[in-house]
């Protein structure tokens, strides 16, 4: 078949001296193409799409106001990146271009990636703390108070470098305290991931164990570049301060660096140096302020003791003298001393005119009057008493009486209702086991010669028979007149007992 061109012209000839391409092929000349003329490349842009799957690798946009190119970044490079991407971040990319075949697009694959300038890194910082401070992680309410005098101090910082040597002087020279060091790297990919992790065993120390929880944290660096810094900007160190239960001072850079972790702990320091001069007091101006307290304390016990001493004085001079205390008593004492004889004779001369005027008035026959009235007013209310006391005690014993014959009486008749009971229930057992109740069934009792006959033989052998029946006794051997049986005797009933009469009155 010939091919035909678009103007309807046949081109086979031209068209057989192109060569054919599969498409693998084609996109490998492209691949090679591409790799061979940007075989290394820097490129600046914005940060747009960032993925970050399982795998552990990176995907992202590189973008400006006009095109965007497809990147990649493995594992391994991503995890040494001092920077980690994010949305909306300027950055430098080093690495080379490539295709990926299976959906016909080119890509960078980034080797390197740092922040265009410390202009991008404020922005994606003050973006940070903006959300942090949104979530309430700068609030002053969480900030806790620093111990005065911690027992032990925790040191996260690098063990090489002159900042822990700083600390460990000024504590020296201070207040010596324990300290235990938390080796980490305090700048790098590595710095964040490992800061956090020793805020976070710090706190998981068990209080007064083999290795026991500190008191104090301190997060020391020395100064360097906002890169150089960055580490202690990143988001799982500011949130791991945050959660840390332990107080906990940080002390990264000098005076005009900044941080994320400034904000989230209890205390910053300006220098690792002071941070040692806030964790603990000067041994030596803690002694001297003890001897200046003692001294005051002192001078002020003297100052009240002599005021004291001095009022009492005062108050010792204002008393009179003992020996003048009993003057006043001794005169009152020696007055009524002289008084007392003239008042005993005054009493006794007033005794003695009246009992001579009541022994005027006892005259004997006034007397003798006097006790014959009180004889009969006594005789007569004697005889009162007697009378009424006999008549009361009368009258008791009779209803007293009547009472135990009540008793008696009510004993005597349950008894005797007992007694009738229980006969006439022997009546009724006699009456139902007698032979007698047994003859009115239909039987009969044969006695031969005056004794009962139980067997044939004992009765041909009988001089006279005798056939007892329920209504009377029939001789066999004359056939003479039936005798009416003997009705048996009704159990004789107990004769009721007539309670006697009751006791008469003796009065």
């Amino acid at each position: 078949m010939d091919l035909i061109d678009e103007d309807g012209s046949e081109g086979g000839a031209e068209a057989g001296n192109t060569p054919e391409f599969s498409v693998s092929e084609l996109s490998g000349a492209v691949k090679r193409a591409i790799e061979g003329g940007f075989g290394h490349v820097r490129v600046r842009g914005e940060v747009g799409r960032v993925s970050r799957p399982r795998s552990g690798h990176v995907y992202l946009d590189l973008k400006d106001d006009r095109a965007v190119i497809a990147g990649i970044m493995w594992k391994g490079v991503a995890s040494k990146l001092a920077t980690q991407p994010e949305e909306g971040m300027e950055v430098v990319a080093t690495g080379r271009l490539t295709t990926f075949p299976g959906q016909s697009k080119y890509q960078i694959v980034i080797e390197d990636m740092v922040p265009a300038g410390a202009g991008a890194l404020m922005a994606m910082l003050e973006k940070r703390k903006a959300m942090l401070a949104a979530e309430g992680l700068f609030d002053p309410s969480r900030k806790r108070p620093l111990p005065f005098l911690p027992e032990i101090i925790g040191v996260v910082t690098s063990p090489s470098g002159a900042v822990i040597r700083d600390i460990l002087h000024r504590l020296r020279d201070r207040f010596p305290r324990k300290v235990l060091i938390w080796p980490v790297a305090v700048q790098g990919a590595n710095c964040a991931p490992e800061v956090a992790r020793a805020i976070e065993g710090f706190n998981r120390l068990t209080p007064g164990g083999a290795l026991p929880r500190p008191d104090l944290l301190i997060v020391a660096r020395g100064g360097g570049s906002v890169e150089d810094l960055w580490g202690f900007n990143e988001e799982i160190v500011a949130r791991a301060a945050a959660a840390s239960e332990i107080p906990l001072i940080s002390a990264v850079g000098h005076e005009t660096d900044t941080t994320l972790i400034d904000f989230v702990s209890d205390q910053r320091a300006p220098t690792p140096t002071a941070a040692a001069e806030l964790a603990v007091p000067v041994r030596m101006e803690l002694a001297a302020q003890n001897r200046d307290y003692g001294a005051r304390m002192a001078r002020a016990m003297g100052l009240r003791l002599e005021h004291r001493g001095q009022r009492l004085r005062d108050l010792g001079r204002a008393l009179p003298r003992a020996e003048t205390l009993l003057d006043g008593p001794r005169q009152r004492l020696d007055t009524l001393g002289d008084r007392l004889p003239a008042g005993l004779n005054r009493a006794v001369a007033a005794q003695r005119l009246r009992l001579s005027e009541t022994a005027g008035s006892l005259r004997p026959g006034i007397l003798r009057r006097m006790l014959e009235v009180e004889r009969k007013r006594l005789a007569d209310r004697a005889q009162r008493l007697t009378l009424r006391g006999v008549e009361r005690e009368i009258v008791q014993g009779r209803e007293r009486l009547a009472q135990l014959g009540k008793r008696m009486g009510d004993v005597q008749g349950a008894r005797l209702a007992d007694a009738r009971t229980r006969a006439e229930a022997l009546g009724r057992l006699n009456e139902t086991l007698g032979y007698r109740a047994t003859l009115k069934r239909g039987y009969a009792v044969v006695r031969g010669d005056g004794q009962v006959v139980t067997t044939a033989g004992a009765a041909q052998s009988a001089t006279s028979l005798e056939i007892e029946f329920a209504d009377g006794v029939m001789a066999v051997g004359g056939g003479g007149p039936v005798t009416p049986a003997k009705p048996e005797k009704p159990a004789a009933k107990a004769k009721a007992k007539t309670p006697p009469p009751e006791q008469g009155s003796l009065f």
